[in-house]
């Protein structure tokens, strides 16, 4: 019995062992741009989203909208948003810089050693904001990774160039709620025919309930 657990033993450190040293080399990998270019903090400051144009009687009523994304950019949300947000997606948020290590460890050892799926993902605010900016390019089975890798390192140098209070409005600002609508202004408009600032907090946590299957809900 004591052999048999030692051997186990030896097995699982290997195991561990070749899975960082993976890792270490993919990141690597992505790091200097061999699955592709990252974008630099020079970039990240010109971040720009589509909009639709508005259209407007003469007495300032909106008559109409043309686009390709349904998106309307505002600068200010309502605070019980933004904390409905951190709640339902990034509890860390204030604490970490783009990534949430804790997170890592929770899905490593809940969601792909134990099989629990109800334990969550491991991706930040930041990090889905680097995944609705610049997507997700296909790398055959290597593609969740790297995406992981890549978004966790743009995240990281969002971070260095934006505070938290921006990220989150660039955030809310660039998410899909489903139907080609495309931030929290345009879902408020299509979901409840207003601002965004005029949302009650019932409707705020509808909408950020939303994120979790836009589509399927």
């Amino acid at each position: 019995m004591k052999q048999y657990l030692i051997k186990v033993l030896k097995i699982s450190a290997a195991f561990i062992t070749i899975l960082v040293l993976g890792m270490i080399v993919l990141y690597l990998a992505v790091l200097t741009g061999v699955f592709g270019r990252l974008p630099d903090r020079e970039q990240l400051k010109d971040i720009t989203n589509e909009e639709a144009s508005l259209i407007y009687s003469s007495d300032g009523v909106l008559i109409g909208k043309v686009f390709a994304q349904n998106r309307t950019e505002i600068r200010e949300v309502p605070d019980y948003l933004k904390e409905a947000l951190i709640s339902s997606e990034d509890k860390r948020f204030y604490e970490h810089k783009g990534y949430d290590t804790r997170s890592y460890l929770r899905v490593l050892f809940k969601t792909i050693l134990l099989g629990h799926r109800s334990a969550g993902g491991g991706s930040t605010i930041s990090q889905q904001l680097a995944k609705n900016l610049f997507g997700r390019p296909y790398h055959g089975f290597l593609s969740l990774p790297v995406s992981k890798i890549r978004e966790a390192i743009v995240a990281h140098r969002m971070e260095d160039v934006y505070s938290k209070e921006e990220i989150l409005l660039l955030y809310l600002n660039s998410v899909p709620f489903g139907e080609n609508t495309y931030g929290v202004e345009a879902a408020s408009t299509r979901y409840f025919n207003k601002k965004a600032m005029d949302l009650s907090i019932e409707q705020s946590a509808l909408l950020v309930g939303l994120l979790k299957a836009n589509t399927a809900y």
